[in-house]
């Protein structure tokens, strides 16, 4: 399929909500009674990370809030605070893809991990600024450190099995325009 095309744009975009409720769902199951130790990684901002570094266009601002903000109604935390957080993250990334896109991976994965840390420990910040119970330590940082190290995973489903690509120089997204 052509990149140049409309369809394949909001087929894309499509995709990307689809993979945000398929997450959503798993995230929601009832796998285990008892809680766990640890947190495991946040593969939505994985791959709203991944998505905004490698095709932009696939991702606009408000389908992210709107993704972040649909995590943060089901998962029961501060309405749009942490979508706030990651969606400023992910416009950062975005604006930072023409500098990473000649860049080997490494400098894209610490990038995203910094952005990671980042959104992490501005929103316990916020939290605890406001005076809302924050979650325990431990939990924060194996979500954070597991998100990190899943990076790369995620960077592969991406280009392995979405077809999201890195834009090369002097290629053109749907409407045209050079990337």
């Amino acid at each position: 399929m052509n990149d140049l095309s409309q369809t394949r744009l909001w087929l894309m975009r499509i995709a990307f909500l689809m993979l945000t409720l398929a997450i959503l769902f798993f995230h929601l199951l009832p796998l285990e009674t008892t809680p766990r130790s640890w947190a495991g990684p946040d593969f939505l901002l994985c791959f709203a990370l991944a998505w905004s570094m490698r095709r932009p266009e696939y991702v606009p601002a408000p389908a992210l809030a709107v993704a972040f903000l649909v995590a943060d109604l089901l998962l029961q935390r501060p309405p749009g605070l942490w979508a706030l957080l990651a969606l400023i993250g992910c416009e950062n990334f975005k604006s930072r893809g023409r500098s990473l896109r000649d860049a080997n991976f490494a400098a894209e994965w610490i990038t995203a991990g910094i952005l990671i840390i980042g959104i992490t420990l501005g929103y316990r910040i916020i939290l605890a600024l406001v005076l809302i119970d924050l979650p325990s330590l431990t939990l924060s940082l194996s979500e954070l450190t597991l998100t990190v190290l899943f990076y790369p995973v995620v960077v592969s489903i991406t280009h392995f099995v979405f077809g999201v690509q890195k834009a090369a120089p002097g290629d053109l997204d749907a409407l045209g325009q050079r990337l």
